[in-house]
C-alpha cells in the first residue's frame, strides 16, 4: 500500500498498532522520513544502571502517546521508524558491563589498574569494544542518511552518540552541540574508560568539525572539567543551573535566556539531551540524578525557539532514560520528549507538521 493510502486509512485517534513501529505508526522504514537508531549500551556505567534498557522502555511507552501533538499535529504523517540494529550491541553491552565492574570496584579500593595485568587487559578490551560500537553506529547512521532520511539517536548511556557525531562530521564541515545535561561530561577517560559516558563531550571536542558546545542546566562537575573548559578558549560555553536560576530570580525570563543561549550557537546545530538535565522527578531512575534542573516545558520551549530561530538543526540524540522496576514513568516521559524532538527536527527542516492548534480561538 502506498504511503498516502496508509495515511488515509489510518486513524491516529485510536491506540497505536501493537505490531507497528514506534508510536504505533503503520509505516515502513522506506516510507518514514525520520529514522530512530536505538543504541542499548551502558558498559561504563559508574553509578545507577538501566540506560541500556531505555530505548526499549521508550518504544513500549510510545504506543500510548497521542499523535495529535499541539505543536505538530501532522507530524505522525511523516513517519518515524525504529530501526533494526545488530543484536550484538545489547549482548556486548551486557557482557562488557560485567567485565567493567571489577575494574571500577578496584579503583574504588584505590588500586592501580596498570599494576594488575588481568584488569588492564580487560580495560583495553572494553575500550576496543566501545570504539567498535561507535564505528558501527557511524556506519548505521550514514546508511540511513545516504537514503535521504533524517536520523536521530536514542541511547543508551551518554557515551553512545560519539559515532553519530562522527557521521554528522563526515557531512557537515561546521556545527555545534546544544547540550542539555546535569553534567559537563568533559572528564578525560573517566575511570580509565576512554569512551565513558562521563567523557562524551571531551571526546566530541576531538572532532574538529564541532566548533562549539553550548551546555545548559549543568550542576555537577569536577576540577578537571573546569580545566578543559578553560583550555577550550570559548569553544565550550557553560550555562549552569545555578546561574540560570539566579538570573530568573533577578527578573530575567526563560524566553530571554533561550534567546541568549541560541545566539551563542553556530548556524548548524545538533541537540544532545541527557534526560537527567531535567528535574529528577521526570527521570527518577536515570543513572546519575542531581538535584535541580529544568522542566519538561522549559526544554520543549527552548527547542521550539531553536526550530524557529533560523538555525539549522541537523540532528539530535536523546540518552540516559532508564526504566523503573515497578512503573513505566521514565519511558513515558522519554517517549513524549522523543516525539516532541522529532517534531522540532521536522519543522526546522521544512517538513509539513501541520499548524499549531491554538485553543485560545475556541
Amino acid at each position: 500500500m502506498k504511503k498516502d493510502e496508509i495515511i488515509n486509512s489510518f486513524d491516529p485517534s485510536q491506540p497505536g498498532l501493537a505490531d507497528a513501529t514506534i508510536f504505533g505508526l503503520p509505516f515502513s522504514a522506506e516510507q518514514s522520513e525520520i529514522i530512530i537508531v536505538p543504541v542499548p549500551w551502558e558498559v561504563t556505567v559508574s553509578y545507577g544502571s538501566g540506560a541500556s534498557e531505555g530505548p526499549n522502555a521508550i518504544l513500549e511507552a510510545s504506543f500510548q502517546v497521542d499523535l495529535n501533538h499541539q505543536d505538530f499535529p501532522e507530524l505522525w504523517q511523516l513517519g518515524m521508524y525504529y530501526a533494526e540494529i545488530p543484536e550484538q550491541w545489547k549482548l556486548n553491552s551486557d557482557t562488557f558491563k560485567k567485565v567493567a565492574l571489577p575494574i571500577i570496584e578496584a579503583q574504588e579500593r584505590g588500586e592501580v589498574i596498570a599494576d594488575n595485568p588481568i584488569l588492564q587487559t580487560n580495560l583495553d578490551s572494553i575500550n576496543k569494544a566501545c570504539r567498535k560500537l561507535h564505528s558501527e553506529v557511524k556506519e548505521t547512521v550514514l546508511y540511513w542518511m545516504n537514503k535521504g532520511k533524517k536520523v536521530v539517536l536514542l541511547g543508551g548511556d551518554h557515551s553512545t552518540p560519539l559515532g553519530y557525531y562522527e557521521a554528522l562530521a563526515s557531512i557537515h564541515t561546521d556545527f555545534g552541540i546544544l547540550h542539555l545535561d546535569a553534567h559537563m561530561d568533559l572528564r578525560i577517560a573517566y575511570e580509565g574508560f576512554t569512551y565513558s559516558h562521563a567523557s562524551i563531550m571531551y571526546n566530541t571536542l576531538q572532532i574538529p568539525q564541532v566548533s562549539k558546545i553550548v551546555q545548559v542546566g549543568i550542576r555537577d562537575f569536577c576540577e578537571e572539567e573546569v580545566a578543559v573548559v578553560t583550555a577550550a578558549n570559548g569553544r565550550v560555553l557553560i550555562n549552569t543551573d545555578s546561574d540560570l536560576k539566579a538570573e530568573t530570580f533577578q527578573g530575567k525570563t526563560w524566553d530571554q535566556q533561550c534567546d541568549a543561549i541560541i545566539a551563542t550557537l553556530p548556524q548548524k546545530v545538533c541537540i544532545s539531551f541527557d534526560v537527567d538535565g531535567m528535574y529528577p522527578w521526570y527521570c527518577p531512575n536515570t543513572g546519575t540524578p542531581v538535584p535541580g534542573g529544568f522542566s519538561f516545558e522549559q526544554a520543549t520551549y527552548l527547542f521550539n525557539k531553536l526550530a524557529n530561530s533560523g538555525k539549522e538543526i541537523i540532528g539530535f540524540d536523546f540518552v540516559e532514560v532508564a526504566p523503573g522496576e515497578n512503573d513505566d514513568w521514565d519511558g513515558n516521559v522519554g517517549a513524549r520528549m522523543l516525539f516532541h524532538l522529532c517534531g522540532v527536527l521536522a519543522k526546522n527542516n521544512g517538513m509539513n507538521v501541520g499548524q499549531k492548534i491554538n485553543f485560545k480561538r475556541y
